[in-house]
C-alpha cells in the first residue's frame, strides 16, 4: 500500500496543471528542499501553540514543516502576492487535513495587512529579502507585527555544486543574472543577501543568528530526485543563453537535457549538494 506521504504527493501533482508550468516547477523540486527546510525550523525552536506568519508562502509546501515544529494548537498564517498560488495552498491543506490551523491572506511583505504584535514568529523562505532595495526597512516593517520576544527569520538559498566535473561551466553560470539572484549588478555590497545580519541588527533585532544548512543527493536517483533536479537547474540558470559564449551554452544544453547521451543525472557517480542560509533574531 501507498504511504501517506506518496499519495498526497500524488493528489497535489493531480492538483496543478501542466499549463501553470512555475507552480508545477515548485512542487517537483520540493523532495530536495525538505531536509534542510526540516532542520532550519527546528533550529528555530518555535512554541508550540504559537502562531506565525509565513511570508511569500507560494503554494504552502512549507505549512506541514512549520505545523509539525507548533503542533495541533498553533497556526499558520501565509501571505502571497499570487492569487492563484493561495489557492492551491488551500487546497493543498485540505489534503494534509489542515485546514483548521492555516489560513491565506493575498498581501504585500512591505505593506502587511496585519495589526501590531499579531504574530509569535515570522517565517519566509526565498521571499523575504530578496532584490530589496530597503532591506533595513523591510526588516522594520515585518518587525511590526511581531510580538515582542519573537523570532523572525528568513531563509535563502546560498549556494549550489549541481554540474560535478564542470567548475568552470558552473562558475560562469553563476556570474549571469539569474546565477547572482537575487543580487544585481547595480546593487550595493551591503545590499546583498547575505549580509543580512547588518540588517537585523541595524533594524534592532536582538540575538541576530546565521547558520546555513545543507541539502544533498547522489546516484543512483529517484524518479522524484531526477524531476527535482532537472526543474531546480532550470529554475537556478533561467534564460542564461544571451549571457554565455556559444560553447558554454552547447555544453550546458548537452548536460541538461534529458534527451541528451551527456546528460548529467545519468552519470553513475553525480553527487550534487546545495546550501540555504538562515538568519533570525529576536523582536525586542
Amino acid at each position: 500500500m501507498e504511504d501517506d506521504a506518496g499519495y498526497r504527493r500524488k493528489e497535489i501533482k493531480e492538483l496543478i496543471p501542466p499549463s501553470d508550468d512555475y507552480a508545477r516547477k515548485l512542487y517537483t523540486a520540493d523532495p530536495l528542499r525538505q531536509g534542510y527546510l526540516r532542520s532550519a525550523v527546528r533550529e528555530l525552536r518555535l512554541p508550540r501553540g504559537s502562531r506565525g506568519l509565513d511570508l511569500g508562502c507560494g503554494i504552502g509546501l512549507q505549512e506541514p514543516i512549520l505545523a509539525d515544529e507548533i503542533g495541533p494548537d498553533g497556526h499558520i498564517t501565509g501571505l502571497d502576492i499570487s492569487t492563484p498560488f493561495l489557492d492551491y495552498a488551500s487546497r493543498i491543506m485540505e489534503i494534509y487535513g489542515m485546514q483548521g490551523m492555516t489560513s491565506f491572506v493575498r498581501g504585500d511583505i512591505y505593506d502587511l495587512p496585519f495589526d501590531d504584535n499579531a504574530f509569535d514568529w515570522i517565517w519566509s523562505a526565498d521571499c523575504a529579502g530578496y532584490q530589496t532595495r530597503e532591506p533595513h526597512g523591510l526588516i522594520k516593517g515585518l518587525s511590526r507585527v511581531v510580538k515582542p520576544g519573537g523570532i523572525l527569520s528568513i531563509l535563502m538559498w546560498s549556494s549550489q555544486m549541481l554540474l560535478p566535473g564542470y567548475p568552470l561551466l558552473e562558475a560562469r553560470l553563476n556570474t549571469t543574472s539569474s546565477g547572482i539572484a537575487p543580487f544585481s549588478r547595480e546593487m550595493s555590497s551591503g545590499l546583498h543577501f547575505l549580509r543580512a545580519l547588518g540588517w537585523f541588527r541595524e533594524a534592532g533585532l536582538q540575538n541576530a543568528t546565521a547558520r546555513t544548512f545543507v541539502g544533498e543527493c547522489s546516484a543512483p536517483l529517484s524518479g522524484d530526485d531526477r524531476e527535482s533536479l532537472i526543474d531546480l537547474i532550470d529554475m537556478r540558470w533561467t534564460d542564461v543563453q544571451p549571457e554565455l559564449e556559444p560553447e558554454d551554452w552547447k555544453l550546458f544544453q548537452s548536460l541538461t537535457r534529458p534527451d541528451s547521451p551527456q546528460f548529467i543525472l545519468d552519470l553513475p557517480d553525480y553527487y550534487a549538494f546545495f546550501t540555504a542560509t538562515l538568519f533570525y533574531g529576536r523582536v525586542p
